[in-house]
């Protein structure tokens, strides 16, 4: 089955690389060199940040291990992270949208770097603390960067459009090349370096260093609303009520928190779908073919979103279908395919089967991610783009939570089950006519 995983790998990365060098016209906007300027720069420091958070990710659980703590108290530790970006995030979003965008990015330099320098001491109340700070700093990697841009873009006075291209580009690049890179060279220092699992945090916390020196020398400042006159009670109430008042930004929220909320609790679902019988799987290698099917999502939706011809409401209706289809392919299985009581041994026929399907998943969140930062972009008020946005991650936050604590009562087809239901709600959401 070993070759099995290359040709996922490769099949994949041929894919991807045919669709980037196959690019017409049509799928390419000229852009003035002004505009290519100020968006190298925004990627070079999106990737930056992004390469401090995917070197972490997949040795938090393993570096907890190490410091001798159980599965009990590693689950209250990531609770810990996800109830620290629900019940701060708002308000570092208002704090964003008030004091300033770039100030905020710089924040969470900071922060992170902070919440790195945590993974160094064994003691549960100081790891507990960096989950705190990791958890705040996550909230404002998902709202004040792209708040930053989208006003940075207008104040420029560059056109609508060329949003995209960024939007595109950003995942393409953040969440899916340097996801790659950033797992191989987390193996590098941990298993060839023999550095130890504290290794990919210094890593982060060096690369979270200079995006934090590139942002203060080159970003200028913007802000949602600067009025004095406004403390934070006033801006939550002023979000609020734009929420509930418009039914896009309502339903648009919906959609986010309902597929983050799937997406985050496949996370946590992949590997016993594909071990059940604790079969050797190579995570890492499959975490870069997951990327890989990002790259290709993200690829695609370059290509929709340079079209003013596709509408992002209407085509995101099929994405969700493919997402909900795809993760039903455990439950399938499970029907179609006896499944084996063998202990050990590599990954079996249903497994190989479910891993296709992920991938076909894991391409949808590459057409997810610039698709929704344009709906965004479209309907959030400038005055409370962070607020709104973080807002938007608090049921988001609360449905992890709770999956995380009865993780290890469900049963994994129960979960893919109840995200079945979940991307349906997505595609009814984005369907209701506004």
């Amino acid at each position: 089955m070993e070759l099995f995983y290359y040709f996922a790998f490769g099949s994949l990365a041929a894919v991807v690389t045919a669709l980037e060098l196959s690019k017409s016209s049509k799928d390419r906007i000229n852009t003035p060199t002004a505009f290519n300027s100020f968006k190298n720069n925004y990627l070079l420091v999106y990737s930056l940040m992004m390469a401090g958070d995917w070197l972490q990710g997949p040795y938090v659980y393993y570096l907890y291990t190490t410091y001798g703590f159980g599965k009990g108290e590693i689950g209250q530790l990531f609770i810990a992270g996800f109830g620290s970006s629900m019940l701060f995030g708002t308000i570092v979003g208002s704090l964003a949208d008030k004091q300033g965008r770039k100030r905020a990015s710089v924040t969470y330099c900071i922060t992170y770097i902070l919440s790195c320098i945590t993974k160094h001491s064994p003691q549960y109340k100081i790891l507990m603390l960096g989950r705190v700070l990791g958890g705040i700093a996550t909230s404002l990697l998902f709202s004040a960067f792209e708040s930053w841009l989208v006003a940075e873009h207008n104040k420029r006075g560059f056109e609508q459009q060329w949003l995209s291209i960024t939007f595109s580009k950003a995942i393409f690049l953040g969440n899916g090349l340097v996801a790659i890179i950033s797992g191989l060279f987390g193996n590098l220092l941990v298993d060839t370096f023999s550095l130890g699992p504290v290794a990919p945090f210094d890593a982060a916390a060096c690369f979270l260093a200079i995006g934090m020196a590139i942002i203060l020398s080159t970003w200028t400042e913007n802000f949602g609303d600067p009025s004095e006159n406004k403390d934070l009670l006033t801006q939550f109430k002023g979000a609020a009520v734009a929420i509930a008042s418009d039914e896009k930004i309502a339903l648009l929220g919906a959609i986010q928190s309902l597929f983050e909320g799937s997406m985050y609790t496949f996370v946590f679902l992949w590997t016993p779908a594909l071990s059940p019988n604790d079969e050797e799987i190579p995570h890492g290698f499959i975490f870069a073919t997951f990327m890989l099917a990002s790259m290709l999502g993200s690829s695609i939706a370059s290509r929709l979103l340079s079209r003013s011809s596709s509408k992002v409401e209407k085509y995101m209706q099929v994405v969700f279908a493919i997402s909900a289809s795809s993760l039903l392919m455990p439950i399938v299985t499970n029907f179609l395919v006896e499944p084996s009581k063998v202990k050990g041994g590599g990954i079996s026929f249903s497994g190989c089967v479910q891993l296709l399907g992920f991938c076909a998943f894991e391409a949808c969140v590459g057409i997810f991610w610039p698709s929704i930062m344009k709906m965004r972009s479209q309907y959030i008020p400038e005055e409370a783009r962070s607020t709104i946005m973080n807002f938007f991650r608090i049921p988001l936050n609360i449905f992890v939570c709770v999956v995380l604590y009865n993780v290890c009562r469900l049963d994994p087809r129960t979960c893919f089950n109840l995200i079945f239901w979940l991307f349906e709600g997505s595609k009814c959401s984005i369907s209701v006519p506004t």
